[in-house]
């Protein structure tokens, strides 16, 4: 079950966590958390649903369908994070992953203080897995001077995992860190493609949220959604004057059509 909101372009989302779900083999249960309207350079403005609705949407689901994962991603007011909270406090055997997404891809910050202090108070101590990439993390625990004191301040929160993404940082390479026990698990890095990119967060923390749904250990699910991530990004297309989207679904290019 995917707790996210509705992108218009179809690159992030709702709509990147079904693509990616579906190319790992998963059923996506998606739940909207907020109506956006952007292109694929911009935010213009971002509309919280109803916490109400978006309980009975969840509610819904959940007494009809069994679940094998819960992963969060745009959560845009603490009345909203306080509904998911008591929804994921019923199924304590699920796993949850979080995509922090505090930051548009164009720098637009989505969040305030007090939904940051309500992610890192109701969620993260329930959360097996964040995905938080630098500019993230540098909100999630500001007084961290390190990628590895931001680590280590998340984890306090209650986290079991935490994969710091590098995308926003600089550099011929792409290095992603996954914290776990207060130490550095694994270093993973990958060649930086050129241009900027529209939903690679989403896409990489349904992608671990998958893996996790079949029965992967955490450290096995982040490397093979990692790996997935990047063939995405390989395969991006630039669609409208902005970011380039991610092909989700470039491992079915050149098979036969349908009849």
């Amino acid at each position: 079950m995917v707790f996210a909101g509705l992108d218009p372009t179809g690159g992030a989302g709702l709509q990147a966590d079904i693509e990616a779900l579906v190319s790992a083999g998963c059923h996506a249960l998606p739940v909207v958390t907020a109506i956006t309207a952007q292109d694929t350079r911009n935010v213009r403005s971002v509309s919280p649903v109803d916490p109400l609705e978006v309980i009975d949407q969840a509610r819904a689901v959940l007494s009809d369908v069994p679940v094998s994962a819960f992963k969060i991603g745009l959560v845009t007011s603490v009345e909203l994070v306080q509904a998911i909270h008591g929804i994921v406090l019923d199924y304590p055997n699920v796993p949850l992953v979080v995509d922090p997404v505090c930051v548009s891809g164009d720098g637009t910050r989505l969040v305030d203080e007090e939904m940051l202090d309500a992610l890192v108070s109701l969620l993260f101590p329930v959360t097996l897995l964040t995905t938080p990439n630098t500019l993230e993390g540098r909100l999630l625990a500001p007084e961290a001077d390190s990628p590895g004191a931001v680590a280590q301040q998340i984890l306090s929160y209650g986290c079991h995992y935490v994969l710091l993404t590098g995308t926003h940082e600089s550099g011929a390479r792409v290095v992603n860190r996954l914290y776990a026990d207060r130490r550095l698990v694994e270093t993973l890095s990958w060649e930086r493609l050129p241009g900027a990119y529209h939903g690679s967060g989403c896409t990489l923390a349904s992608a671990i949220a998958a893996c996790v749904a079949h029965g992967m250990d955490p450290v096995a699910a982040v490397s093979r959604a990692q790996h997935y991530t990047h063939e995405t990004l390989k395969n991006a297309r630039r669609i409208g004057g902005g970011q380039y989207i991610p092909d989700r679904f470039y491992w079915a290019r050149g098979v036969e059509e349908l009849p």
